[in-house]
């Protein structure tokens, strides 16, 4: 019982019933108030018109006429209406007697009509103010009614049904779009859990199997008497998948350490960082190496030096891993008021829209991995929307125009001190990135 007092629903009972009582109340007051103030005069001037008249005679003084009205024919009293009496005529004692009792009757009348009035003006009262608080309690109910389905659902949802959706039927007001709001979040946690979950199996999926194959090269390939050349290529082939296993733990660290975000921040030559970074990627004396061209505008922002350093090595290392032979990779850099803008584009195999989002989730690539020397993790783009986040750069990806192919990043990074490490923005050409925010 005190918890139902204590409630927002009793709470808007109260205040429902309250300005409904003081409005039935402000309406009966005024009624009392504007009758009684005309009451009298009604009454007095009904009474007098029905009493019977005294006629006057030619001086002006009034004549007597029968104590009791004559009867009609037809069985009834006939009165006549009370006249005025001239200018300078003296009204006679039972003229002014008739008058006394008028004016007594009337006053009768007022007062019994009135204390009437009062009566049920007072049981009407009463009995709209029970109504009042009933339908204030069934108003509080329908509106707080959403209010208790985002809480129950709030209370029931877990990681086991987080597709469950408040899904409110009701007209546009607050509370609709508050479930609406509820349910878009919602959508953002299942993502967010669903990443997360694809992400510790792809990690342990990618963990297990280089330790698979090292077990299988140790118990296999040294069974026995092994000759000289033979554990060479064992040693070889474990030292490549010592080295592959380092470099997956290498980027899922260099990924955690994005994820929390920028400890400091300080002026970077993004720009002169590019062309440092392009300069290893460019080979001219092999034809089959993608070539990589730059346009670099000044630019300058701020941030950490190291991860945007990994940023633009890792978008190099996928724009040239993803490439066909004597392919073209193009960097630029720019400045555009506030932003500061950094594009890689590279020519490819012809990429599907719909696939352009889940290249920016961890351990996704285009093909089935196949293990084979120089090939990655799967990290590369999921580190770079990651860094971008940290310096609250937005991300867009997008696949490339016929016939080039390949994939089109261009990132956006905030000039200005107060927008680093905010939230960032990811959006593609086809849709939504997991775990990302689109404006």
């Amino acid at each position: 019982m005190r918890a139902v007092l204590r409630s927002e629903r009793a709470r808007l009972t109260a205040l429902y019933g309250a300005l409904l009582v003081l409005a039935g109340g402000g309406l009966v007051a005024l009624v009392n108030v504007l009758l009684r103030e005309q009451l009298y005069a009604r009454i007095s001037g009904a009474v007098t018109t029905v009493m019977p008249g005294l006629p006057v005679d030619a001086g002006g003084h009034a004549r007597p006429t029968p104590a009791t009205p004559a009867p009609t024919p037809g069985g009834g009293m006939s009165f006549a209406p009370a006249e005025k009496l001239p200018p300078g005529a003296t009204p006679s004692p039972e003229l002014l007697d008739r008058w006394s009792t008028t004016r007594n009757l009337s006053t009768a009348v007022e007062q019994a009509a009135v204390r009437e009035l009062t009566l049920v003006s007072l049981i009407a009262l009463a009995v709209f103010a029970v109504v009042s608080v009933w339908l204030a309690w069934w108003m509080a109910g329908r509106v707080l009614r959403p209010v208790g389905v985002i809480t129950e659902t709030a209370r029931r949802l877990s990681a086991a049904n987080l597709h469950e959706r408040i899904a409110l039927k009701a007209p546009p007001g607050e509370l609709k779009r508050l479930a609406d709001t509820f349910d878009g979040m919602l959508d953002r946690m299942e993502d967010l859990v669903g990443a997360q979950r694809r992400f510790a199996a792809n990690a342990a999926h990618e963990l297990r199997t280089p330790l698979a194959v090292q077990r299988a090269a140790a118990e296999i390939g040294l069974a026995g008497e092994p000759d000289a050349a033979k554990v060479a290529r064992i040693r070889e082939r474990l030292i490549a998948v010592a080295e592959s296993s380092e470099h997956l733990v290498e980027s899922l660290l260099l990924l955690a350490v994005s994820e929390e975000g920028l400890e400091s921040a300080r002026p970077v030559d993004l720009a002169a960082l590019v062309a440092s970074e392009a300069a290893a990627f460019d080979s001219p004396a092999d034809p089959d190496t993608p070539t990589v061209t730059t346009d670099l505008a000044p630019l300058t922002v701020r941030g950490d030096a190291a991860l945007l350093g990994h940023l633009v090595r890792n978008l190099l290392d996928n724009a040239v891993r993803h490439n066909r032979p004597g392919g073209r990779v193009r960097v630029t850099t720019s400045a555009d008021g506030e932003l500061g803008e950094l594009t890689v584009s590279n020519t490819g195999p012809r990429i599907d829209p719909r696939e352009v989002p889940r290249l920016l989730e961890p351990f996704r690539r285009r093909a089935e991995r196949r293990h084979t020397a120089g090939e990655g993790a799967g990290l590369g783009l999921s580190i770079v929307a990651s860094i971008a986040r940290a310096h609250g750069a937005r991300l867009r990806a997008e696949a490339g125009p016929a016939p080039d192919g390949g994939l089109n990043i261009r990132l956006r990074f905030p000039l200005e001190t107060g927008r680093i490490g905010a939230n960032a923005t990811s959006d593609t050409a086809s849709g939504r990135s997991p775990g990302t925010k689109i404006d």
